[in-house]
């Protein structure tokens, strides 16, 4: 149908329905009212027709956008939380020992009389008054090894493995590769029993005087077992072998280095 309007009606016919114009007024040629509606028409329609899209068009630009979605690839060292137990996948580490930093000599204090063995200086007081009140209680704790070099840790390494004809893997079993000890911190200890010193360095040491006085009393002087029973990182047994964890420095470079809690320590070395 044509949209020719009002204007193109006689006076005597009915009011249009909507824009359906009656047939006798349809066949009449319309020129005047068509010929200008037409360009008014068309410059309404086009100036409408304008405004329309500027409206969506600004509406579209003025919604918020939906953010892509973020597909994250997958990082070994993201866990959501760490669990006793196990090593967490992140942690820099060789045959299950950590990477710790060799601690600074001034830091480090004699805890023998003729000085070859040395700690950290809060650790060295700690291991000191431990030792004095374990002898007091008729126990004798003696001092194998404490901090130790990496240069010392490479002979200790690589120069035994060759002595003995060890695999490396079977070697990291009872001894750190050089860059890899808790001994490098001078927070970490080897203790003997003066009593029976055939144990030293040996399972057999938790059959010790020693060893039973260090379970009932270390942790008083902030020492803990380092390598229990079925500890997370695989290392084999070590009753001897205790660290420091009494300040913040030691704390930190333990438990950072595990990605382990406190609490999740704890909790894995009470674990039966």
């Amino acid at each position: 149908m044509n949209n020719a309007g009002s204007e193109g009606q006689p006076a005597n016919l009915p009011e249009p329905i909507i824009d359906d114009i009656p047939e006798a007024v349809r066949d009449k040629p319309v020129t005047e009212s068509r010929s200008l509606l037409k360009p008014q028409m068309l410059l309404i329609g086009g100036l409408g027709g304008f405004v329309a899209i500027a409206v969506v068009t600004g509406l579209f630009l003025s919604r918020p956008q939906a953010e892509a979605p973020v597909v994250s690839s997958p990082d070994s060292s993201a866990t959501s939380s760490p669990i006793a137990g196990t090593l967490t996948p992140g942690a820099e580490n060789i045959l299950g020992h950590l990477v710790y930093e060799e601690a600074p000599a001034s830091e480090l204090e004699p805890i023998t009389n003729d000085g070859s063995l040395q700690l950290r200086k809060a650790a060295a007081q700690q291991y000191k008054q431990m030792s004095a009140d374990a002898r007091r209680a008729g126990v004798i704790l003696v001092p194998i090894s404490g901090f130790r070099t990496v240069a010392q840790q490479q002979h200790l390494f690589f120069d035994i493995k060759a002595q003995r004809g060890q695999d490396t893997s079977k070697r990291a079993e009872v001894s750190a590769p050089p860059g890899y000890s808790e001994h490098h911190t001078g927070y970490a200890i080897d203790i003997g029993d003066g009593r029976s010193p055939a144990t030293n360095l040996s399972p057999r040491f938790e059959q010790t005087a020693a060893f039973n006085w260090l379970e009932k009393n270390a942790a008083r002087y902030s020492f803990e077992l380092s390598f229990p029973e079925g500890n997370p990182q695989g290392i084999s047994y070590e009753p001897w072998h205790w660290r420091f964890v009494g300040d913040r420095h030691s704390l930190e470079t333990f438990y950072k280095a595990k990605n382990l809690t406190p609490e999740a320590e704890l909790e894995n070395s009470s674990t039966p």
